[in-house]
């Protein structure tokens, strides 16, 4: 599939509505905005008449089945119920699950982690996939898992996103890969704070204009958050997974920060190329009634100035994002237009939209990975240096520790992290490999036969976890001195 066959109104403007009780809509508060996304939050059928209304307007509705705390739970007969009339509708984008890497989206007293594969990791996996699967054979556009933009241990996006990509990888490499090649997109919630500036005329790239003189259609935008200038001269080498001693966990809040991390994961893991992303909610929130500094680097911004900087981020997302970001949801209806019209609005009907050119990309690279079989010899030979690193600790080492006490070293070399031997099975038989095997002495046996001796290709990198003080000062040292390996 390319991305120009995928159907919307090439138009990056959006809007989430109030909540999944609201009805009816006020269809003039979009289209007065020039608006071409709607993001519908369903708790039965009752927004179907809205979302055909939407389509003739030329508004794309993406349609949330509304799940309350519903945790891992399967697609059921009852969501089907709901979701079954959109698809008969005409309606395309859908998304299942939201943001749950916060406990608001489980049961009561339950903490979801990254590292609880059995509880959280594999059901929802496990039940995505089968609704993914029912989505795209009535023609629909499935949205990979939303997650809110964290950057802590265990809310981490990109930790998070990590566990689910590498579960899919070990688990259901062809099945997943399929999914991406037929209509599958990445579904984000960029709510990105004060992570943009206009440059001031004539003052160069790390130049910013206060909100008082920042124009929405004059040039100069910087939406690139974390790779812009402000940010890579004060954080050298800052990006969305970290890599800094500051973001030991991640750094997601940019505009296309969480989809540029899936696109790049998909590639390696899938071969993948230009998967579509939609931000189904987020934008410049919290503009009301004060001013807003977030991040002390960038400029403040007020009622006034955001109204500006949402036209260009808009105009940005059409003119200089990369092809595969299709737009983002304001959140929300309500906070736009009570207790009265926010001047973004206004501004946004003003300046009318400016339309998404879609390339005709490949969705899959040419670089696609070959299913493995049992007469594959596992990864190529290093030529060089290899394509891909991977950090894989033995059974009897604990994930928790390894992020919290050798942050360094995975924030500067960004390996695929991982616990299962299989991870090693999946990477193309034309590409290369280098292993560092974390492992406690009795199990370095078992390491060196599962990983060196199966896969001579391998480039096998131990670590004795003898001493786990020892352990950290090592990989500390390795990310001091930019040595990946020992």
């Amino acid at each position: 599939m390319r991305l120009d066959e995928f159907q919307w109104s090439r138009n990056p403007r959006g809007l989430h509505v109030i909540s999944a009780f609201q009805t009816p809509v006020e269809f003039s508060r979009y289209t007065n905005a020039g608006m071409g996304w709607v993001k519908l939050v369903c708790a039965t059928t009752d927004f179907l008449d809205d979302a055909v209304e939407f389509m003739r307007l030329g508004i794309t509705p993406v349609m949330r089945i509304y799940l309350g705390r519903y945790g891992a739970g399967p697609f059921s007969r009852d969501l089907q119920n709901i979701t079954d009339p959109f698809i008969r509708a005409g309606v395309k984008w859908f998304e299942f699950y939201n943001e749950p890497n916060l406990g608001v989206e489980w049961p009561e007293g339950f903490n979801p982690t990254w590292q609880d594969t059995q509880n959280v990791i594999a059901p929802l996996m496990e039940n995505w996939l089968n609704w993914a699967e029912y989505i795209l054979a009535f023609g629909g556009y499935p949205g990979f898992i939303p997650l809110a933009e964290a950057d802590t241990p265990d809310r981490s996006s990109v930790l998070w996103m990590d566990a689910f990509l590498n579960y899919l990888a070990a688990n259901h490499r062809d099945r997943f890969t399929r999914i991406l090649a037929s209509g599958a997109y990445c579904a984000t919630h960029p709510y990105i704070l004060n992570h943009f500036y206009q440059e001031v005329p004539g003052g160069g790239p790390l130049s910013a204009r206060p909100p008082e003189l920042q124009r929405a259609r004059e040039p100069g935008w910087h939406f690139e958050y974390p790779y812009d200038p402000i940010c890579q001269a004060n954080d050298p080498g800052r990006t969305v997974y970290g890599g800094t001693p500051t973001t030991p966990y991640g750094d997601p809040v940019g505009l296309i920060a969480m989809g540029r991390m899936f696109n790049e994961r998909t590639a390696a893991l899938f071969g993948t190329a230009n998967v579509p992303v939609v931000g189904t909610e987020g934008g410049i929130y919290g503009f009301r009634d004060q001013t807003y500094q977030q991040d002390t680097r960038y400029p403040p911004y007020n009622l006034d100035s955001q109204a500006e900087a949402t036209v260009a981020m808009f105009d940005w997302s059409a003119q200089q994002a990369p092809p595969w970001f299709f737009g983002v949801s304001l959140w929300k209806e309500d906070d736009y237009f009570q207790p009265t019209t926010a001047p973004a609005i206004g501004r946004l009907g003003d300046l009318g939209p400016i339309l998404k050119e879609v390339p005709p990309l490949e969705v899959m690279g040419a670089g696609t990975p070959i299913p493995m079989t049992p007469t594959m010899s596992g990864p190529a030979p290093i030529r060089g240096q290899a394509d891909f690193h991977m950090l894989m600790l033995a059974p009897g080492l604990d994930t928790r520790w390894f992020f919290e006490t050798a942050t360094a070293y995975w924030s500067r070399f960004r390996p695929m992290f991982t616990t299962r031997f299989e991870l090693i099975e999946i990477i193309p038989n034309n590409k290369s490999l280098a292993v560092t095997v974390l492992a406690q002495p009795e199990m370095v046996d078992t390491m060196r036969a599962a990983v060196r001796d199966r896969f001579p290709n391998v480039w096998f990198d131990l670590i004795v976890a003898d001493d786990l003080a020892r352990v950290r000062d090592l990989l500390n040292a390795r990310a001091q001195s930019g040595l990946r390996f020992g």
